[in-house]
This record gives C-alpha cells, structure tokens and sequence, in this order.
C-alpha cells in the first residue's frame, strides 16, 4: 500500500511534512550537493533581517549532550541580498515552495523584510521570528508578551498576501496567551518551538564556552517541552501549527503530528546528521505502515 504522507498548510500543498528549520539549513546549496533537496516538504530558509549582519563575537558554538548552545547571532547577508542572489540559487536547486524566515529589531524593519519577501513567487509562507531583542523597548524580545507578539503580527499582516506563520520562543510563562494573542491579530499559522536558553561554563578556564554567555540550546534534549508547548497551543488555536525542537526521527514526526502540528521542522540534527531530513522522510512510510497509518494528516491533534 502506498502512504500518503502530503499535508496542507493553509493552503500551501506539501509533499510531506518535513522542513528543515531556519539557521540549520542555509538556503539549502550545501546539502544539495549531497542529496537531492527536492525529497523535502519545504525549507525555512536562513533568518533574514533587513541590514547585512555579521553575527556575533565567536566562539558562539557549545556542544552538550543531546543538543548544542548558538549564539550565531542572525549572521545573514540582508534581505536585498537574499533575494538578488540567495533566493534565484535556491531556484535553481529546489522546485518547491519555500518558507521565508524573517528577523528583526524594530516592527519597521519586519514589516519591511515581508513587504519585500512578498513579491518573491517561491516564497509560499512568511515565518516571522519574535524570538528577537526590540531595541526600542530595552532590548526585550517581541515574543514574550502577548501585546508585543500581536503588534508585530499585525503590523506584518498588513503589508504581505501571503500565509504568516508567527515562530515563538519557548522561554515565556504562557505560550499559549501569546499564541492565542497573534491568531487574534491574524496569523495565518504558528511555528513553535525556538531554542531555549543555555548556557556552559569552561571550568578549567572559568569563563562561558560562549563569547556571548548564553544561547539558544536545540537538539533532542528539548524534544519533550517542544511537544508539550505544540500540543497545549495547537488545541488552543483555531490554526495550524508548525512543530520544531528536537526532532530526530520518523517516530519524532509522527509524535509532534500527533500532539497537533500539521509540519515538522527539523534543527541541530541536521548539524549532526547532514542526511537527517532524507532519512526522515524515506522512514516515515515504514513507520506508518507499523503504527496503521495510511494517510499522515489524518494523525494530527489526535491526542485529546
């Protein structure tokens, strides 16, 4: 029997439902060169923000167990460059449509990386990152008040046609009230988890492994707050949820689908296991055919 494992995502078809996350990626040509990119659902594209950006001080990179610390700091070479020469690459090497990941420091500056983005054909769905520091509110991030998401949702639903995703970070009191906030002020969908925060201490040098002491830590650590969140906030809203945190496995997708996310993004396996998304994807039909599944949309949010 032959498995179905095409989702839809407001509107948007896709082949299957495996995204490589935004930042583990790049826009995809060097993954291209070792399989073909094309067995992908989508691919959220490196975050992009208005201004060239360097990055932050290194090193910004700390592994642990199960996972790793980044503090990259949205290294990205700006939205104009991006689609003058990012996103033209990228066609070239991917026929699908793509998610286009969108930083910023102001609500300017998103409203004007989407307003953009929107002209661009391949780009299908625009995922906005609020996990990002508001320089004019002292430097805390637009995700972690309702008030603070919802503005940025709004302001970014006026200037584009296309989907919304709006991608919240996990390091709040309530992520369900903030969730609920940005489908108010029209979000097409949500994107949920980003990374927590961590943090690693060199001992024999008494100083943080990051330059920047804290980062975002990823990999399959998170995997089970990942699933909590996606459940809590996709049986709250009426919209589509983008799962992400930790994902490794055929089984890892299955289990996010069935906690209520129509997509799954997968992050730092891909740093560990360049393959990861290809093996995903050629394993997810042999794990349907041992769970009973016939066709994988018919699993989400069957947990009640």
């Amino acid at each position: 029997m032959v498995r179905d494992l095409s989702v839809e995502l407001c509107g948007v078809a896709l082949d299957n439902p495996v995204i490589p996350a935004s930042g583990t990626f790049g826009f995809g040509k060097e993954m291209s060169e070792i399989y073909d990119i094309n067995i992908l659902g989508s691919i959220s594209f490196k975050g992009t923000t208005r201004d060239a950006r360097f990055g932050n001080p290194t090193p910004r990179i700390a592994e642990c167990p199960s996972g790793l610390i980044n503090s990259v700091g949205l290294q990205n070479p700006g939205v104009d460059a991006v689609i003058a020469h990012e996103l033209p690459e990228l066609r070239k090497i991917f026929r699908k449509p793509i998610i286009a990941n969108i930083s910023g420091f102001s609500i300017e500056e998103y409203v004007e990386c989407c307003s953009k983005l929107d002209k661009e054909e391949q780009v299908a769905i625009l995922e906005v990152n609020i996990s990002c520091p508001n320089v004019h509110n002292g430097g805390m991030a637009f995700g972690t008040s309702p008030e603070s998401a919802a503005a940025v949702t709004k302001a970014v639903k006026a200037v584009t046609t296309k989907p919304v995703f709006i991608k919240l970070s996990p390091n709040v009191t309530d992520i369900v009230a903030i969730a609920k906030a940005c489908e108010e002020a029209g979000a097409d969908g949500i994107t949920l988890i980003n990374t927590m925060l961590g943090m690693r201490i060199d001992i024999a040098r008494r100083k943080p492994v990051i330059a920047n002491k804290m980062g975002g830590f990823s990999g399959a650590a998170i995997f089970p707050i990942a699933v909590r969140m996606v459940y809590q906030v996709a049986h709250a809203v009426k919209i589509p949820v983008i799962g992400c945190g930790g994902v490794s496995s055929a089984e890892d997708v299955v289990e996010m689908m069935m906690a209520g996310a129509t997509g799954v993004q997968v992050g730092a396996e891909n740093l560990r296991n360049p393959y990861a998304c290809k093996e995903i994807i050629e394993e997810l039909p042999f794990v349907m055919e041992r769970l009973g599944i016939e066709k994988l949309s018919d699993i989400i949010g069957v947990i009640e």
